[in-house]
């Protein structure tokens, strides 16, 4: 299947490329060309857009092989004294954000969609959070002011971990009590505090190991270990990986560069990191169009549509009330966050990783597909408009 993987990484290469000709994000240039490709019959590309598109592939490369990767490159580069600065922000939009946001959502789909209690859930937590391989790869496309830059990209980064344990609890729930509730509550707290343990104790631990070594192959080798690492230990032990590698990438990217890097490996790590993290997105958002042949959208339209209205609802109501708690974020960003608030590949791999014997897949996977879609192809684009309009720099 190597082959599948070199003509897909041609196409995401050259697609990206054109992109940048025509000076438009590569993400949403490469979900247009995976849904085109997805739609028409190419019969050249048939079987690899079968083996790409399939779930399980899908599923495991978004997660398994990429997720870690992309959070860990993003988390190295947000330094820890910017993140705590603006940790007020950050903390608000993805704590208080995103679970207003799963609320709202999960109430409104009930109520005006119809969706059971447990649909509801499931999808309220899929589209609670920012996607961080969507918003980063746009926002730095943008130049935007370095502290906007900094709350959205550490919000997307921690919001993410948050919204993947609330989908996990929601797949459990099928009705709500008091008891359920709190046992729900504790859940929660312990895989996001176990979670940042291990992240933190790995971070630390690599980052001595790089103060004793002056090799960037070593020491570049040791970043993977230390991403993948913690991401599979938090897992084994049914904790947030996501949460792991970001704590791992904030104490390597601050304190190990600190005490242990040189010039020469602080350079060399970086771009190896960036091109990963371009070969990643790349192929992720071609994959997020190819699975398009892979989803049945008839009779479905009316609950699709309700559905983006109240997403876009959901986040504008979130983000202005998160927000109001916090007096030093300025008017002009608040509709730039919410906006901005792009969902993309992960929706799309948590719900593939549902049991296709779950009631109601088929409508959330449709669902969630066209959330992602409508969030890269307008949102996505129509950000810089909005930039502009607003005046921010």
């Amino acid at each position: 299947m190597i082959h599948y993987w070199l003509v897909l990484t041609a196409i995401a290469v050259a697609i990206a490329y054109i992109a940048h000709l025509i000076k438009q994000p590569y993400p949403t240039l490469l979900v247009i060309a995976g849904l085109v490709l997805g739609i028409v019959p190419i019969s050249a590309l048939h079987d690899i857009k079968e083996y790409v598109a399939s779930d399980h592939v899908f599923q495991t490369t978004v997660i398994l092989i990429f997720l870690s990767a992309l959070i860990g490159d993003a988390a190295l580069k947000l330094h820890f004294h910017e993140v705590k600065e603006n940790k007020r922000s950050i903390l608000l939009l993805a704590l208080l954000g995103t679970l207003l946001t799963f609320l709202l959502i999960t109430v409104l789909c009930h109520l005006l969609l119809g969706l059971s209690l447990q649909k509801a859930l499931v999808f309220g937590a899929l589209m609670a959070a920012t996607d961080p391989v969507s918003v980063l790869s746009i926002f730095k496309s943008l130049g935007l002011n370095k502290r906007l830059s900094i709350i959205v990209e550490g919000e997307s980064l921690a919001n993410d971990g948050v919204a993947v344990v609330l989908f996990k609890i929601a797949l459990v729930t099928t009705a709500l009590s008091v008891s359920g509730v709190t046992s729900g509550a504790l859940s929660f707290l312990k895989v996001i505090v176990f979670g940042i343990a291990i992240g933190l104790i790995g971070g630390y631990l690599a980052s001595r190991i790089t103060s004793r070594i002056d090799n960037y192959l070593v020491e570049i080798g040791l970043s993977i270990v230390l991403f993948y690492g913690v991401f599979e230990i938090a897992e084994a032990f049914h904790l947030s990986g996501v949460i792991a590698v970001v704590f791992a990438g904030l104490i390597l990217g601050t304190y190990g560069k600190n005490v242990g890097m040189s010039d020469t490996t602080l350079e060399k790590m970086d771009s190896f990191w960036e091109v990963i993290a371009f070969l990643a997105n790349a192929i992720i958002f071609l994959m997020v169009g190819l699975e398009i042949s892979n989803i049945n959208f008839v009779d479905k339209w009316p609950e699709i549509g309700g559905s983006i209205l109240i997403v876009l609802a959901a986040r504008f109501i979130a983000v202005y009330a998160s927000l109001a708690l916090d007096r030093t974020v300025p008017e002009a960003w608040k509709p730039i966050i919410a906006w901005g608030g792009l969902k993309g590949s992960l929706s799309i791999a948590l719900i593939l990783s549902v049991s296709p014997s779950f009631e109601g897949r088929d409508l959330l996977l449709a669902m969630t597909f066209s959330n992602v879609v409508f969030s890269l192809l307008v949102q996505g684009t129509t950000l810089s408009k909005l930039v502009k309009i607003l005046k921010v720099k």
